[in-house]
């Protein structure tokens, strides 16, 4: 949700409101109704003489805040101290939180709610667990089951419009591992058959209950995961049959 004031160190999209003979006043697209002023000594390394060859009005750029004064509402920023990678990925960050936004007013327009009442069901708690809405989108459009422990009547309308307007960075693909032992000790065999799953990068396992454990795989080729998931399950079937556990696979997808 939208805070009022940034932090000083955070990186900000800005809109250029008003370019002066010494800074330029700005708008913060991210903190509704919060303004910010560049120093002309801000704006580029060396000497500046015209402020208008670096900034116009309308223009969109990013700043990083040198300070907050919270009693006044005063953002004080910095252009230069921007480097092009965080330029880049602050805009891309932007423009995703911008279509996550659109998304979410149309999935409140099919649920027949209001975007806050959406916000306050699910919204906030998907923002905490994957860190921004967009990526909750991508997550869904993936292709592989989307927070499976939450029944709630707005999953279904989430991931059809996640598969409908969001091209995830990434395939995802995983099943089900059910693996038994017979032997007296078959808790610490089968725990054994599973170590050091997931210390792979792309590669997660979880405990789905007994005897079940869920195994996903994220890779931004889908052939790269169906192969790794593969040499994956194969390394549990073999490791299992050395330690004496049974080990059957299915594909959740």
């Amino acid at each position: 949700m939208a805070k009022n004031l940034p932090e000083t160190g955070d990186v900000v999209v800005v809109t250029i409101r008003n370019v002066k003979k010494f800074g330029a006043d700005v708008t913060l697209d991210e903190f509704p109704g919060t303004e910010g002023f560049i120093h002309i000594a801000e704006v580029a390394t060396g000497w500046v003489k015209y402020i208008k060859d670096y900034l116009r009005e309308g223009q969109k750029t990013v700043c990083k805040v040198l300070s907050v004064d919270p009693t006044r509402g005063n953002v004080e920023l910095s252009l230069k101290r921007v480097n092009d990678h965080q330029k880049r990925a602050k805009i891309s960050e932007w423009k995703d939180e911008q279509k996550a936004k659109k998304l979410m007013e149309l999935l409140a327009k099919q649920l027949k709610k209001s975007y806050d009442e959406c916000m306050t069901e699910f919204g906030n708690e998907l923002q905490s667990e994957y860190g921004s809405i967009y990526a909750a989108f991508e997550d869904a459009a993936s292709g592989e089951d989307f927070m499976p422990t939450v029944k709630a009547k707005w999953k279904n309308a989430f991931i059809k419009i996640s598969k409908e307007n969001v091209t995830p960075p990434f395939v995802k693909i995983g099943g089900y591992i059910e693996a038994y032992s017979l032997q007296p000790n078959g808790v610490d065999l089968i725990k054994d058959t599973f170590k050091d799953v997931g210390e792979e990068e792309g590669v997660s396992i979880q405990y789905a209950g007994a005897p079940r454990y869920r195994i996903v795989v994220r890779e931004k080729e889908y052939k790269v995961a169906e192969d790794k998931l593969k040499k994956i399950v194969q390394n549990i079937t073999d490791k299992g049959k050395r330690e004496s556990v049974v080990v059957e696979f299915s594909r959740s997808n």
